[in-house]
């Protein structure tokens, strides 16, 4: 879970460095792109939600006592992880 999430979190980050948006917490990072790009349309809502979800889950898995993901859990996030991070190039690209 910590990959995917970091896959997307750095993806985001570099959106930001080309419209020079700075953040310097990854809940900052979550605020901005909720502010930026999903409230304004340019990122549909459920990439959004996504990014939410995996940042809530990072946290849980790495800082949740004794708590562990299930196989399934994992891999049924990586195609929309897959999707987000192209969105988020497309975005970078335009």
């Amino acid at each position: 879970m910590n990959r995917l999430y970091y896959s997307c979190f750095y993806a985001v980050l570099a959106l930001f460095s080309k419209h020079e948006i700075a953040s310097h917490t990854h809940s900052g990072v979550k605020t901005h792109l909720s502010n930026q790009f999903v409230k304004t349309g340019k990122l549909d809502k459920e990439f959004g939600l996504l990014y939410g979800d995996l940042f809530d889950l990072r946290q849980k898995g790495d800082y949740g006592d004794f708590f562990d993901f299930e196989e399934r859990d994992v891999t049924s996030l990586i195609p929309k992880v897959e999707e987000f991070v192209r969105k988020i190039a497309f975005l970078i690209e335009k």
